[in-house]
C-alpha cells in the first residue's frame, strides 16, 4: 500500500486488501520494537558466518560461532532468522551403491 499510496486512494486499497485504513497509518507511524533491531542487526552476521561456513553449519554452529564472538542469541532464534532469510545449510548426498558387488553370476551361464 505505500508504494502504491500516490496512484490509488488509501480507501480503495484498504477495502480491496481488507485492512483498515487506521490500521494501515498506525503500521506508518510503528516504530520498530527492540526486537525487531536486534534481529535487523542479527541477519547480517548470521548471513556472515553462513557464507563463512561456506553454507555448511547449521543453526547449532551458527550459534556457536556468534556466541564466541560475543553475542548473545539462541539456537531456535537462529533458526527461526535463518528461515526467514531463506539460508539453508549444503548437505552432502549420502552414497548409495547401486550394483549388488556379492551377487552370484549365474545370469552368464549359455
Amino acid at each position: 500500500m505505500k508504494r502504491y499510496r500516490f496512484r490509488y486512494p488509501i480507501g480503495l486499497m484498504a477495502r480491496i486488501l481488507e485492512v483498515s485504513r487506521s490500521g494501515y497509518y498506525a503500521w506508518l507511524k510503528a516504530v520498530p520494537s527492540q526486537r525487531a533491531i536486534r534481529h535487523r542487526g542479527l541477519k547480517p552476521l548470521i548471513e556472515e558466518v553462513h557464507i563463512q561456513s561456506r553454507k555448511t553449519y547449521g543453526s547449532r554452529r551458527i550459534t556457536a560461532e556468534l556466541q564466541e564472538q560475543g553475542h548473545e542469541v539462541g539456537r531456535d532464534q537462529v533458526s527461526r532468522l535463518r528461515k526467514e532469510m531463506g539460508l539453508f545449510c549444503v548437505q552432502k548426498k549420502k552414497f548409495k551403491a547401486t550394483t549388488n558387488s556379492t551377487q552370484s553370476e549365474s545370469w552368464i551361464r549359455c
